[in-house]
């Protein structure tokens, strides 16, 4: 049966543009790209602005034909050392393969997404399930497959034994060396964008590791969905995040139907229970037990029901991912679309983030441990902010978007109006033509010199606001308007930023920084992305301050001589 597929790795970069920036360091990145892609970026010409426009897609429609793809799929354990072709040839007796690709995650794995879905129950249908010394009932097939015995084939066609690179972010010292050898400042934060970003293949990974816990939250709760939110999906998430999900249950046939005078109605027994918490708290104790219990490659469960907003916590070994698991958190789905939706105004705005997120993880202004460390989301939120702020403004404000908004758009949840245009066509962008560069170097300046003590920062708005509460900084939640979602900051943290920002604006102005080197150095942004810069910043700063006083003792020795010799 004829296959028709492209065949790439996961620890192999999804773009072109990528192994370009790439080049001098594959020793490192063993990536490479799915034949389909090369194909279709050397065949297709360069669209204009306007075709890129018409093309972009809602986060519901990305989603849905995600989702589709996740449900032709399977994950498939291999053996290290195996053919490809091999592999395809077996999978082929089921059906045509869309796509084909590979990584390692504590062992050799294979995502396969087949042309039809029957292939997928084809597949199931013929795969046996190992038998143990004390044998249970599981309630679901997964699609997490294991692959044996393919191992006959001839030495010429065996994979080589390359050492690959799990799906996570090169190490910064990597990446400064790249960005050494560029030619701009714009083209360094084009490259990092690309070296950070989710590649194809790990957002369709994502999606499926989503498709498989459907796959087990369904034996309880037929006809539910699990969505992916968060970095994950908006267009701001970087190699290595954790997987947030959201488990859907509106979607099951009949919740919505009107009850009616006559007929049938569908018999069920809940408990019953003091709040919508403790629905949620419910429902995920089920399910957490459930992927413990029977959820093949998860570990570390964790039922963390008492938080804020209740999730179950746990690894997914064969992804590598680290998964959060909600079902009531709406809000959180609200603002991965409306991130998204920015992200997709206007291509400088991710590109902004990533450097402005990558320059703070550096520096230690945020982390991955909680604390009163500024965290992405409130990081993210003030680049969108300045980016408003600019005296041709780059995005709209979120009441604007509010104000484009129709019928379909209109979203009320939990008393918050989360309303906002989905349609692209109906947003008009005034002509802004600042270059990455000075958009950076205008970052810096923004925030190293607003008024935090005083101000609040509001994308809803689009402008500042007075701060209703003494916390160090404050930035408005875009739909739950009365949280602050930067609460957690102190004020050592906020001066550290602020710190930062200045003594970074002030070596971008610099003739010595801006300007390209060897190839060797660094110079721009690589510079910014030095850790141990932002002690020598300040040892310069001080001896220029010091050139400064000496320059004007002598002024005003030399007025004095003046004075005495005129007297």
């Amino acid at each position: 049966m004829a296959a028709s597929f492209a065949v790439s790795r996961l620890h192999m970069r999804g773009r072109d543009s990528l192994v370009k920036c790439l080049q001098k360091v594959d020793t490192f990145l063993l990536r490479s790209i799915g034949t389909n892609v090369a194909a279709a970026q050397t065949e297709t010409p360069q669209k204009n602005e306007a075709d890129e426009k018409d093309r972009r897609k809602s986060l519901h429609a990305v989603q849905k034909e995600r989702r589709e793809q996740a449900e032709r799929s399977v994950l498939i354990s291999c053996p290290v050392r195996i053919s490809e072709k091999k592999i395809l040839k077996y999978l082929s007796r089921h059906g045509d393969v869309n796509k084909y690709f590979s990584y390692e995650s504590y062992g050799k794995y294979a995502v396969v997404e087949f042309a039809n879905q029957e292939s997928v129950a084809s597949i199931l249908e013929g795969a046996a399930i190992p038998s143990t010394s004390h044998e249970f009932t599981v309630p679901f097939k997964s699609r997490l497959l294991s692959l044996r015995n393919l191992n006959s084939a001839d030495s010429s066609n065996q994979q080589s034994s390359q050492q690959s690179q799990p799906h996570t972010t090169i190490p910064i010292n990597e990446l400064v060396e790249i960005l050494s050898r560029k030619d701009r400042i714009d083209q360094q934060i084009n490259c990092l964008t690309e070296a950070y970003q989710l590649t194809e293949e790990n957002t369709r990974l994502r999606f499926l590791v989503c498709s498989l816990l459907k796959d087990i939250a369904a034996a309880y709760f037929p006809e539910c969905t699990v969505r992916p939110f968060g970095s994950s999906v908006n267009g701001f998430g970087k190699l290595g995040c954790d997987l947030d999900m959201f488990l859907d249950l509106d979607g099951i046939n009949g919740r919505n139907i009107k009850m009616p005078k006559a007929g049938l109605l569908v018999e069920y027994q809940m408990k019953r229970v003091i709040s919508e918490r403790a629905v949620t708290q419910s429902i995920l104790s089920v399910i957490g037990k459930c992927v413990d219990q029977f959820g093949p490659g998860c570990a570390g469960m964790q039922m963390i029901l008492n938080a804020r907003c209740p999730l179950v916590r746990f690894s997914h070994q064969p992804s590598g991912f680290q998964c959060d698991l909600t079902t009531n958190n709406r809000v959180a789905m609200k603002s991965t679309e409306l991130l998204y939706l920015y992200g997709e105004l206007d291509p400088r705005v991710r590109c902004l983030v990533f450097t402005v997120r990558c320059w703070a993880r550096v520096h230690g202004i945020t982390s991955s441990i909680p604390g009163a460390w500024i965290t992405n989301f409130s990081l993210t939120v003030m680049v969108l902010f300045f980016l408003q702020r600019r005296s041709v403004p780059i995005i709209p404000s979120l009441d604007h978007l509010r104000d484009l908004a129709g019928p379909a758009d209109k979203s009320m949840i939990e008393g918050n109006d989360c309303t906002f245009v989905s349609d692209f066509s109906k947003i008009q962008l005034r002509n802004n033509t600042e270059t990455l560069e000075q958009l950076l170097c205008e970052f810096f300046e923004f925030y190293g010199t607003f008024a935090f003590n005083k101000m609040s920062i509001s994308i809803r708005k689009g402008k500042e606001q007075n701060k209703p509460e003494m916390a160090p900084l404050h930035i408005q939640n875009p739909f739950e308007t009365s949280l602050n979602v930067s609460k957690n900051v102190n004020t050592s943290q906020l001066e550290r930023f602020v710190a930062l920002c200045q003594e970074s604006s002030w070596l971008l102005q610099q003739s010595e920084t801006i300007t390209p080197r060897n190839g060797t150095t660094p110079w721009g942004l690589a510079t910014l992305l030095l850790p141990s810069q932002v002690a020598g910043i300040r040892g310069r700063k001080k001896k220029r301050r010091e050139a400064a006083s000496e320059r004007i003792k002598s002024l005003l020795d030399s007025l004095k001589n003046t004075n005495q010799q005129q007297s």
